[in-house]
């Protein structure tokens, strides 16, 4: 089924799984997909930041979403489409809806600055991908240095049909979920879904402020079901709870550089994929890194013991 504005609950951002010698493990991600389906997320988001998008060619990046679908077996996937030239956006956006995409996500590249420009290359991106194809906002101005400020979301919104949800990555971003609900709430921009990102690290009060769940790399996405559930559900305290236990090593994720090489180790550590390895270029985990992220899953399984184990 093709996105739409309803969607709710968790997307995770999907790793692409890789052997020692930089081969794509389709294998794993078979696993991987098996894995989250057991634990309930709502969909799959693949060729993210955190799938090293970028180290991809053209037909790796077709595969890994191909197998990726397939392997989702229902489930429905997004795929990140963003690009330098528009020809390579369309190229990979056509043929991923083709292959059984519901969706695609277009972040903005790092040349925007102005409000018009930003605005004019969304306009013409949906040009580029069709006007028949979903798509989501990426806004991650930390990373993208793209400055998109409410009122510009809601004018792109606005002007794209085809526009269904925002990935909500600004830091400190609460005030700008606010204010898009209220906007929608009077009528003045058309209803999204707003699935957030920064590894989760905002998630109990995202969700109080109007979010729709997940859209994150962290590796227990179960702890991002259960504490979406549970907000959903009006057990505050218990969502803050299961949060808050986890707090240090979401906050451990998010240092720049380094989140991918720790959410790899604890993923592999779960048996989500086999191997922590990254494709070159890559940052790896000290000796010292290791011994911190295993100190915290010790920590950790003391609240939940779905971390039990994993920092022996």
């Amino acid at each position: 089924m093709p996105l739409d504005h309803t969607v709710t609950g968790v997307y995770p951002i999907a790793p692409t799984p890789f052997h020692e010698d930089g081969r794509i493990d389709f294998e794993s991600i078979g696993g991987l997909t098996a894995f989250y389906r057991k634990v309930g997320v709502t969909g799959l988001t693949v060729l993210g930041v955190l799938g090293e998008a970028p180290k991809l060619d053209d037909k790796e990046a077709l595969e890994v979403t191909s197998r990726f679908i397939r392997c989702a077996d229902g489930l429905p996937v997004i795929v990140g489409v963003s690009a330098p030239g528009f020809a390579a956006m369309r190229a990979l956006a056509r043929a991923a809806m083709d292959v059984g995409a519901a969706g695609v996500m277009i972040a903005p590249p790092n040349t925007l600055r102005t409000d018009e420009q930003i605005v004019g290359y969304y306009r013409q991106a949906v040009k580029a991908i069709g006007d028949d194809i979903p798509w989501a906002i990426q806004d991650y101005p930390l990373n993208f240095s793209v400055i998109m400020t409410p009122e510009v979301v809601c004018t792109i919104v606005n002007d794209n049909p085809t526009c269904v949800m925002v990935k909500h990555e600004d830091w400190p971003g609460l005030e700008k979920i606010s204010a898009l609900r209220a906007w929608q709430s009077e009528g003045t921009m058309r209803p999204v879904s707003i699935l957030c990102g920064n590894g989760g690290l905002f998630l109990d009060f995202e969700t109080e402020r109007g979010a729709n769940g997940a859209m994150t790399g962290y590796a227990f996405p179960d702890m991002l079901v259960d504490v979406v559930r549970m907000q959903a559900g009006g057990a505050r305290d218990a969502a803050h709870d299961l949060f808050d236990a986890h707090l240090p090593l979401l906050r451990y994720e998010q240092q720049p550089r380094l989140g991918l090489a720790v959410r790899k180790y604890v993923m592999a550590k779960r048996g989500m994929i086999a191997s922590d390895a990254q494709r070159e270029p890559a940052t790896r985990l000290s000796t010292a890194a290791r011994a911190e992220v295993d100190y915290l899953l010790s920590r950790l399984a003391r609240k939940d013991r779905r971390a039990a184990g994993l920092g022996d």
